[in-house]
């Protein structure tokens, strides 16, 4: 990989940027949103450049408008074939359907066995690739001794708050933590499901290839490991993570994700197999030999990233600390432009953002999880539309 392009801070942070840390309460301004300023790598020298051969790519975001409000500590968003939504509740460990055009929200259940603290609660949700048939909703949830994912047939048929399965468990064992517990899962181009992990806090998780943490992961629908992972018998797809909270593929099918640093880099990776992303030797980049360098990086108060989509020829990531949306242009393995900032500080911590479809895309507030400053309306899921 070469070198990798780094949106741009005028200061370094100081304490941990697990899963968007304490930040100033401060106001949400109205500004309109701005250009990043150059970016430079840790030596201070820009990386990378422009490429002419990049794919057209659109550059600005707007919010169209809010589909709904007053969701409870906000966390995995996914997006079922007839266009309505699913959220989860981290602290409540519920499920709610949300209507696509109307907003509506009815209430579908709740997963047993979570078991809220810290960090951790439910977290990611993905819907089944052949859910017209199966009806297979999947959840990444904590529980009183480890992370898990579990999947649950979701019954329209029955009354609301009733139509959730019996949760049948596809992976356990991952480790858990007050920080830390990753959460992301998503189906690939492949149709299998991938996870990304947190090392708790236990930084050794993240090199130990025997261990779950720390980790992204790559499993059949049923929880076992895929012909062509790194190790035949192990669903360990890539390693050396902090904690990962962002998965998209790209029209290649190329998988990207977003991880959160500790004290300086925030990071964007293009993920291959088998792959040490350096965690805890190396934050950010610093090619050093035997560790894959992050494609962009962010100073932790920018950013804190957590959900990344990808549409109109750019990675689209979500900042907690940040509060704010970042836009990364591809080309290649590479982004094609600097990383753009927009809805700084509108919105608050920015949780989960999905594709919606054609040049849309769904965005997730968290400012009701305990680190935010909750107001009238929190937390919320927006309308964009990139243009």
């Amino acid at each position: 990989m070469t070198a990798a392009l780094a949106a741009a801070s005028l200061f370094l942070v100081a304490g941990c940027s697990s899963d968007g840390g304490a930040h100033p309460a401060a106001g949400r301004s109205a500004t309109a949103p701005a250009t990043a300023s150059a970016p430079a790598s840790p030596s201070g020298t820009p990386g990378g450049s422009p490429s002419p051969t990049a794919p057209p790519a659109k550059g600005t975001v707007k919010v169209v408008s809010t589909l709904t409000e007053g969701l409870k500590s906000p966390w995995g968003l996914a997006v079922l074939p007839d266009g309505d939504l699913l959220v989860s509740s981290r602290d409540e460990g519920t499920i709610t359907r949300v209507d696509g055009e109307s907003g509506a929200k009815t209430a579908v259940g709740a997963v047993p066995g979570v078991a809220p603290g810290g960090e951790g609660g439910l977290l990611g949700l993905a819907v089944s690739p052949a859910y017209a048939s199966d009806r297979l909703v999947y959840a990444y949830f904590t529980t009183e001794s480890d992370n898990r994912i579990a999947r649950m047939i979701l019954d329209e048929r029955k009354p609301a708050g009733r139509q959730l399965g019996a949760p049948d468990t596809v992976l356990r064992g991952i480790p858990k933590g007050t920080i830390h517990n990753g959460g992301r899962i998503a189906f690939g181009p492949d149709k299998m499901l991938y996870a990304g992990t947190g090392e708790t806090g236990d930084t050794g998780l993240a090199q130990d290839k025997e261990s779950l943490g720390g980790k992204i992961l790559r499993m059949t629908p049923d929880g076992q490991p895929v012909h062509g992972n790194p190790s035949a018998d192990s669903v360990v797809y890539s390693y050396g993570h902090r904690n990962v909270q962002g998965l998209a593929w790209d029209a290649d099918k190329r998988l990207w994700a977003a991880e959160f640093g500790q004290n300086t880099w925030d990071e964007l990776n293009l993920i291959e197999p088998g792959k040490n992303y350096g965690w805890p030797e190396v934050e950010g980049r610093e090619s050093r030999p035997g560790f894959a360098d992050p494609v962009a990086q962010w100073r932790t108060a920018d950013a804190s990233p957590s959900g990344i989509a990808i549409a109109e020829g750019s990675v689209w990531m979500a900042g907690l600390r940040g509060e704010r949306l970042w836009r990364i242009p591809l080309a290649g393995a590479e982004p094609s432009a600097d990383p753009q900032p927009f809805l700084e500080e509108k919105y608050g911590r920015l949780r989960t953002v999905v594709a919606a479809g054609g040049d849309g895309l769904w965005l997730l507030t968290s400012e009701t999880d305990g680190r935010g400053t909750p107001g009238p309306g929190d937390d919320r899921i927006l309308r964009l539309e990139v243009t």
